[in-house]
C-alpha cells in the first residue's frame, strides 16, 4: 500500500459504506493495519491508501494510557481493543468539553499543529466481521477516532485548524502538493 499525500483528490472523497464483510475485507483490514504500523502511525483511514470506503484502523496504545472506555455497555481497558477497526462509523459527541492538542497525519509529512476536538465521544461502528458496536471513550482515543472518521468523510485535519495556524502551514502544504504526489 502507498500513502496518498495532501493534494491527492481521494483524500477529499467521502467513503462508500461497507456492506460486504468477507475474507477479502478481513485481508484488507490486516493490510491496512500492517501499513499503519509500518509507517509508525496511530491511525489510518482507507482514503489514505487510495480506497474511498468507510474503514479505518487505530492503535493509540503507545501514545496514551488514560482513555476511559465503555464498549457495548461494558467497562474495559482500552488496550484490549487495540488495534481498533472501525467500519461505517457514526460519532456522537458527549458533553461540551474540548481540548486542543497537536495532531499529525501520515498524509501530511512533518506537519504537527494544534487542533481543537471534543474530549469525549460515542462512536457506533461495525468491526471487520460485521458486528455492530457502541464505543464511548475520551482522551487520545476519542481524538484519533474523530480524526480518522473525518478522513472517511473527506475532511482533513487542516480543515479543523485555527485560521492563523493554517496560514502558517500553507507553505508546507504547497510543498507536499508539489513534491509528494
Amino acid at each position: 500500500m502507498d500513502i496518498c499525500y495532501y493534494g491527492n483528490p481521494i483524500l477529499r472523497e467521502k467513503g462508500r459504506l461497507v456492506t460486504q464483510f468477507d475474507k477479502a475485507l478481513q485481508d484488507y483490514v490486516r493490510a491496512l493495519t500492517a501499513e499503519m504500523y509500518e509507517k509508525d502511525g496511530i491511525g489510518l483511514a482507507s482514503q489514505q491508501v487510495g480506497q474511498a470506503v468507510q474503514i479505518a484502523v487505530i492503535d493509540v496504545s503507545r501514545v496514551d494510557t488514560t482513555p476511559e472506555v465503555l464498549l457495548d455497555g461494558k467497562v474495559l481497558h482500552f488496550s484490549l481493543l487495540m488495534p481498533l477497526v472501525i467500519i461505517n462509523p457514526v460519532i456522537r459527541t458527549i458533553g461540551r468539553e474540548k481540548t486542543v492538542r497537536d495532531e499529525g497525519c501520515l498524509s501530511f509529512p512533518e506537519i504537527f499543529e494544534p487542533v481543537e476536538r471534543v474530549y469525549e465521544i460515542e462512536v457506533k461502528y461495525q468491526d471487520e466481521h460485521g458486528q455492530s458496536h457502541a464505543l464511548r471513550c475520551n482522551a487520545m482515543l476519542a481524538r484519533c477516532i474523530q480524526h480518522e472518521t473525518d478522513h472517511l468523510n473527506g475532511i482533513l485535519f487542516i480543515d479543523r485548524m485555527n485560521k492563523n495556524v493554517f496560514k502558517q502551514v500553507e507553505p508546507q502544504l504547497e510543498f507536499i502538493k508539489q513534491n509528494y504526489i
